[in-house]
């Protein structure tokens, strides 16, 4: 039988981890009780084959590119449910059916921040994150408020988990090197069920916060709230607000949009 070759494809951002020792590091970060392991991305298996024996049929691998899910058939003694070919972005979590996910991989980096939005989507259901992803995004979500890398990503992940920036890698753990650093993140997630506050009006505070974050809330917010109304925070910046200062933020606009609504 002929063995497929998988080339890594630049449009899908390809970087093929092929160090063993690294991926050795992350498949044991990940915690044992989960009832389903989604991989993202297994490209030539290095992650997987750590996966595999220790999850068993609890592992499921979701790969967009046809040459590395042939590869993957070929290299490994999967079930026909267990490698699914197919694009991660575009299955909600809760079509594969548990309330105990892990969500594991060496994320592409061209669309990493798109696959944390999707998780935040199911996040009733993701207990446990573990990627590797560009360090810059990596700090970028790990910062606490007042760094100037903390952001969106920063605000709308820590609401929900524990971030821990596990550990660096190097470009030629990768094939082909990326231009960039690597880090592994691990996310846990926290007690929060609820915030106290709409919890779509607080994405959307957040997001519209930091597109203009050199200016004053009171400005970066202009369309939720009156630029006259009187707020302590609305006189800070974006980044200088925590997780809980964006929570109480989002519920007084709340108040004051329903205010709003019954003297119209």
């Amino acid at each position: 039988m002929n063995t497929t070759m998988v080339r890594p494809k630049k449009h899908l951002g390809q970087h093929f981890l092929h160090d063993r020792s690294i991926a050795g590091r992350i498949a044991a970060l990940a915690s044992d009780d989960a009832s389903l392991v989604l991989e993202v991305g297994p490209g030539t298996g290095v992650l997987t084959q750590f996966l595999l024996p220790r999850f068993g049929e609890r592992l499921k691998l979701v790969e967009i590119d046809g040459e590395s899910v042939e590869y993957l058939n070929q290299h490994f003694a999967l079930s026909k449910d267990q490698l699914i070919h197919g694009d991660f972005l575009a299955v909600p979590v809760e079509r594969y059916g548990s309330d105990n996910v892990i969500v594991i991989g060496n994320f592409p980096y061209n669309i990493s921040s798109q696959i944390f939005f999707h998780i935040l989507a199911s996040r009733h259901l993701v207990r446990e994150i573990v990627c590797m992803i560009q360090l810059e995004v990596a700090q970028r979500i790990a910062a606490p408020p007042g760094s100037k890398t903390y952001g969106i990503l920063s605000v709308l992940l820590q609401a929900w988990y524990n971030i821990s920036l596990e550990f660096e890698v190097g470009p030629g753990a990768f094939i082909p090197p990326p231009k960039v650093k690597s880090a592994v993140l691990r996310l846990t997630r926290n007690e929060v069920e609820h915030l106290d506050c709409n919890e779509k009006l607080f994405q959307t505070v957040v997001k519209q916060a930091f597109n203009q974050r050199r200016k004053t809330l009171r400005n970066a917010l202009g369309s939720l709230i009156s630029r006259e109304t009187p707020h302590p925070l609305l006189e800070k910046r974006a980044e200088q607000l925590g997780v809980q200062d964006f929570v109480q933020l989002t519920s007084w606009i709340e108040q004051l949009q329903k205010t709003s609504d019954i003297n119209s």
